[in-house]
C-alpha cells in the first residue's frame, strides 16, 4: 500500500508503480484547486495537466481496483480516482458520502451566473441528489457500508480479486 505524497506528479507516477508491483493503492480525493494558490496565473493549466496524468494512470492500471468513498467526490477527483467509469472491482459508499458533479454551493454559484436559477432550489437538489441512498438506489455504485466494517468488506473483495490473475499494464508517456 502506498500514500501519495503533496507533489503533483506524484501521484501518477505512484500509481504506476504500484501496478508493476502490483500493490494496493488508497488515495484521498479533494479539490485540485487546493493544491495551488487561487492567484497563480497557471493554475488552470496545472490542473488540467495533473488530472489529465490521474485519468491516464487510473484508466490504465490493471490492478484490482476498489474505491470507497468517504466523504464528498466531486467532478473531475471523483473520475480521476478511479470513479465508476475506471470500473473499479467494488465501489462503496460511507453513509456521510456525497457525490455529484460538484458540490451544492459551486452548483449553485455557477448556475445562478449563467442562468435564471434559484440558488437554494439548486442547494437542495444537489444535497437530495447527492445523498449515499440515492446513488445507491440507482445502482451507482455497490452499496453502503458502516464505516466499521470498511476493512472486512475490503479484505474480502481482494480475497476474491487475488483468485484471478492480474494482466500486465502498459503505460503511455507520463512527462513529468
Amino acid at each position: 500500500m502506498t500514500r501519495l505524497s503533496e507533489e503533483p506528479n506524484a501521484g501518477p507516477h505512484t500509481l504506476n508503480l504500484d501496478d508493476e508491483e502490483h500493490r494496493l493503492l488508497l488515495a484521498a480525493v479533494h479539490s485540485y484547486l487546493d493544491d495551488f494558490g487561487h492567484e497563480e496565473a497557471d493554475v488552470l493549466r496545472r490542473v488540467k495537466e495533473l488530472h489529465a496524468k490521474l485519468v491516464m494512470a487510473v484508466a490504465c492500471a490493471d490492478v484490482p481496483k476498489f474505491t470507497v468513498v468517504t466523504g464528498g467526490s466531486f467532478g473531475a477527483g471523483n473520475y480521476a480516482m478511479c470513479g465508476r467509469a475506471y470500473e473499479p472491482r467494488q465501489l462503496w459508499m460511507w453513509p456521510n458520502a456525497r457525490i455529484s458533479v460538484m458540490g451544492g454551493e459551486q452548483a449553485a454559484t455557477v448556475l445562478s451566473m449563467v442562468g435564471d436559477a434559484d440558488p437554494d432550489e439548486i442547494r437542495a437538489k444537489y444535497e437530495a441528489e447527492g445523498n449515499p441512498y440515492h446513488s445507491t438506489a440507482r445502482l451507482w455504485d455497490d452499496g453502503i457500508i458502516d464505516p466499521l466494517d470498511t476493512r472486512r468488506v475490503l479484505a474480502l473483495g481482494i480475497s476474491a480479486a487475488l483468485n484471478a490473475p492480474i494482466p500486465e499494464s502498459t503505460f503511455g508517456i507520463f512527462r513529468m
